[in-house]
């Protein structure tokens, strides 16, 4: 899947909105870490580092959200593309 640079904003804010409605709580921080999903006492929770580049924080954001399990919901077919093919790689 080729995306070009000035969509990975929008796409990012879709997934942070998908995130939203599945209960996941987005956030960013800053440190030295890649970022994922965590849950924390009940609260689902996805960190990404601020710090990260755009493309970065929409890789993680999706491979969180593949994660979380996002089959069964809809989403539009760009989107549910992005979440599918993105996966973390350190």
């Amino acid at each position: 899947m080729k995306i070009k640079e000035k969509e990975f904003e929008q796409i990012l804010q879709d997934l942070k909105f998908i995130a939203n409605e599945m209960g996941a709580k987005v956030r960013f921080e800053k440190g030295d870490f890649v970022g994922g999903y965590c849950l924390l006492k009940k609260d689902k929770i996805i960190i990404i580092n601020k710090f990260s580049n755009l493309q970065r924080k929409v890789v993680v954001l999706a491979s969180a959200l593949k994660e979380l399990g996002v089959e069964d919901i809809y989403l539009s077919p760009k989107i549910r593309e992005v979440i599918n093919e993105m996966d973390i790689k350190e």
